[in-house]
């Protein structure tokens, strides 16, 4: 049997019963059954994390959570060393404190849940990458999965890269100008507390979620969407959509838009290099053929 034709033996026990060899074709349904197991597997692993954020409760809102509005922050704490060599007065950030209330009586208990789920999502990243890589891997070429072997490691490690990235740089920045920001000096900022949480993990998560742009880029470059000839030549105009992204993510102000724009223009330079590999090592496939 040809390696074209050749499909992987799996032997996945479902209902306590084995499947039939895979040398057979799998139908709808049975593709259907195989991605609610990988599903489910990847929901369990988010709930028990979650579970284990929630009885961490001290360190996931005190550490993690609420820091970032401190002056003891490591970014906070950046800046301001920053302000002292050059000077710079309005690099300081967050040395004001930000008092947060709870107006709801439901709110502190649901906002608990809510960033437990988050943290066991963050947490629990890499295997759920892990489970949806292991069903679509049988739909995939051997020199296929020899290429892509280590897609669950670079996507995990991206993610992982763009929360860190969106944590330490994009929440302070934000907490600093929307915290502070003002319209009167007759209105005083009472910020709600699920309204801070919401902005920190939004922009973590999202953040990391742009950082997998070079994964995206690879797929499509692989089934011919995307090409590096394209890229450069709307380079002008996927730098001005990154601009805009930029700006919707971050605070409106010039310097934390620059700041998150460098490593979307970077992460789009690495696109065109992957894309360029993608294609020249198709041509080298046609060739051989």
């Amino acid at each position: 049997m040809s390696e074209d034709t050749y499909t992987e033996k799996q032997t996945t026990k479902r209902r306590g019963k084995k499947v039939k060899d895979k040398n057979v074709e799998m139908s709808f349904l049975e593709h259907l059954e195989e991605l609610r197991w990988h599903i489910i597997r990847a929901f369990l692993s988010i709930i028990v994390l979650a579970v284990v954020a929630f009885i961490n409760k001290d360190f996931i809102f005190d550490t993690v959570i609420f820091n970032p509005k401190t002056t003891d922050f490591w970014t906070n704490r950046m800046f301001a060393k920053l302000a002292e060599l050059t000077g710079v007065d309005s690099l300081l950030i967050n040395t004001k404190p930000l008092e947060l209330i709870s107006i709801k009586m439901a709110d502190n208990f649901m906002t608990h849940v809510m960033v437990s789920i988050i943290a066991g999502l963050i947490v629990a990243s890499p295997y759920v990458f892990f489970e949806f890589w292991r069903f679509i891997r049988p739909a995939l070429y051997e020199n296929e999965r020899k290429h892509s072997g280590g897609a669950v490691v670079y996507m995990s490690i991206l993610f992982i890269l763009g929360v860190l990235f969106g944590y330490y740089l994009i929440v302070p920045l934000s907490i600093h100008f929307l915290g502070s920001y003002s319209i009167s000096e007759q209105v005083t900022n009472q910020i709600n507390m699920r309204s801070y949480i919401s902005t920190v993990t939004s922009i973590s998560l999202a953040s990391g979620v742009i950082f997998e742009l070079p994964i995206f880029v690879y797929f499509l470059s692989k089934v011919g969407i995307l090409t590096p000839q394209m890229m450069k030549q709307y380079r002008r105009h996927a730098y001005v959509a990154l601009l805009l992204l930029s700006a919707i993510i971050t605070p409106p102000d010039v310097f934390s838009q620059i700041m998150v724009c460098f490593p979307l223009v970077f992460l789009y330079e690495i696109g065109i290099v992957i894309s360029k590999r993608v294609n020249k090592k198709a041509e080298e496939n046609l060739d051989e053929i």
